[in-house]
């Protein structure tokens, strides 16, 4: 059977590569199919060019993964569109993701797909393809949502894969690497060359906006990561591991198990991870920085303990405050990541957010305050529906959520122009802090560069 897997264009000039897609990739290949990708990051092409694509070629299945952002759900109905209007369809559409994996029935229906599926994929997608194959049924797959006639079918969710060593790597080599690895992250040089790396599945933790369906925390074992991190440098001349699971430092004995084997190993890369401010002592961060660690990317979001906790966010300020001290203490640069909507959220507390991130910025990223989102499968988007401030999904997607930067429901006591106003002005703030900081660091550059007649100074040139 031929499989077409549509990696959708988010209009990046450089894209993430989708380790979704390349896993289900993998396992498909390594099961004796044929399978194709649908490079539409890469070529921005337009939704008509899948049309005519599937009209000169012929699949017996395609698919499509999304995650749960309002851009990503436009795409998906563009896409979805072009796969209706071509005149070789293929006979089997199927739909899958953290999108999707909440409410299957409103996406099979919005979509045209026959299947969507719900969470994990990897062992999912091989007995659908048995199932078609075979013209089989499909009411004993687990963690699927299927048409039956004008019925749709939500089967029982599917057990997490426990060994996620079992799962093969991302199939690479059916991929543009050489473009995906120009990817740019905080602390890369010119010269690295980037790839994203999963070092587990899951989080152990409960925050209440989170919609990751997935319970609990799965790590690959080091032996394992090293060996891709190893292949990945000789393959394709990787510098940098981003690490973009959930939460690499799921515990300080984790952390540091998988640092000393880094070291041990003598993998001589630079990397970053998400991590927690709980766990981030000088000691963690120390054993970190010598296992080539740059960058660790922090949810804070936000600066006030009644909010993190209703949150669920399993954090203090103190702790914050701590840890990002101790990261910057230890060489290493912290991703601040705020977010301002939230229940019990208020001028106070986004005031103390923005000064927060402009006492701490170091200047590797610029950084701005986005509203929260209540994505459908969290906490906080059915407790947006109990309230009345969204009515179903259907109205998140269609009308409430219609870009990441503005409000989807308003969970504070603030009017929505009263919202608006204090974000407006918070960024404006964080946006100056950014540019005088890149005016201090450039006039620098230039009083070295004349001063000294500084011979390595490489142009004034961003990269």
């Amino acid at each position: 059977m031929k499989v077409l897997l549509v990696v959708y264009d988010n209009d990046s000039y450089i894209h993430w590569f989708p380790q979704g897609m390349a896993y289900i990739a993998a396992v498909l290949r390594n099961h004796g199919y044929d399978v194709e990708i649908y490079n539409q990051d890469v070529h921005h092409y337009a939704d008509e060019h899948l049309t005519s694509f599937l009209d000169r070629n012929k699949f017996d299945v395609i698919g499509v993964s999304i995650i749960a952002g309002y851009y990503q759900y436009k795409k998906l109905l563009g896409i979805s569109r072009a796969i209706a209007e071509s005149k070789n369809r293929p006979a089997r559409y199927i739909v899958g993701g953290h999108g999707p994996s909440p409410e299957p029935e409103y996406f099979l229906t919005i979509t045209g797909a026959d299947v969507a599926v719900i969470g994990e994929g990897e062992e999912t997608i091989l007995e659908l393809m048995e199932a078609f194959a075979a013209h089989g049924p499909l009411d004993e797959i687990k963690g699927i949502a299927y048409k039956n006639g004008s019925e749709v079918v939500v089967t029982p969710r599917r057990e997490l894969i426990k060994d996620v060593d079992s799962i093969p790597w991302p199939a690479y080599e059916l991929f543009p690497i050489e473009y995906y690895r120009l990817l740019r992250m905080p602390n890369t040089g010119n010269s690295d060359f980037v790839m994203p790396m999963l070092s587990g599945r899951g989080c152990t933790f409960k925050c209440n906006f989170c919609y990751r369906l997935d319970k609990g925390f799965r790590p690959r074992s080091a032996e394992a990561i090293i060996e891709e991190i190893q292949y990945l440098k000789k393959e394709f001349n990787i510098s940098y591991i981003a690490f973009s699971d959930e939460l690499l430092m799921s515990s300080k004995k984790r952390t540091a198990e998988l640092c000393e084997a880094f070291l041990k190993a003598d993998l001589n890369v630079k990397w970053d991870c998400n991590g927690r401010l709980n766990y981030a002592t000088p000691e963690i961060l120390k054993i970190m920085k010598q296992a080539g660690c740059v960058f660790i990317n922090y949810g804070i979001e936000a600066f006030d303990d009644e909010v993190l906790r209703k949150m669920n966010k399993s954090l203090t300020t103190r702790q914050i405050t701590s840890g990002i001290e101790a990261t910057l203490a230890a060489g290493m640069s912290p991703g601040l990541n705020m977010l301002f909507g939230h229940i019990g959220d208020n001028r106070e507390t986004l005031k103390a957010a923005v000064d927060f991130l402009i006492k701490y910025d170091d200047g590797a990223q610029m950084r701005t305050i986005r509203p929260v989102t209540p994505y459908p499968g969290s906490p906080l988007y059915y407790y947006a529906i109990e309230n009345g401030l969204i009515k179903d999904i259907g109205d998140f997607y269609e009308n409430k959520h219609l870009n990441s930067d503005l409000f989807a429901a308003n969970f504070t006591e603030l009017t929505e122009d009263e919202l608006y106003q204090e974000l407006s002005q918070a960024n404006i703030r964080l946006l100056e802090n950014y540019l005088e900081n890149k005016t201090t660091m450039m006039a620098s550059q230039i009083k070295s560069l004349y001063s000294q007649r500084d011979a390595s100074f490489r142009g004034f040139r961003q990269s």
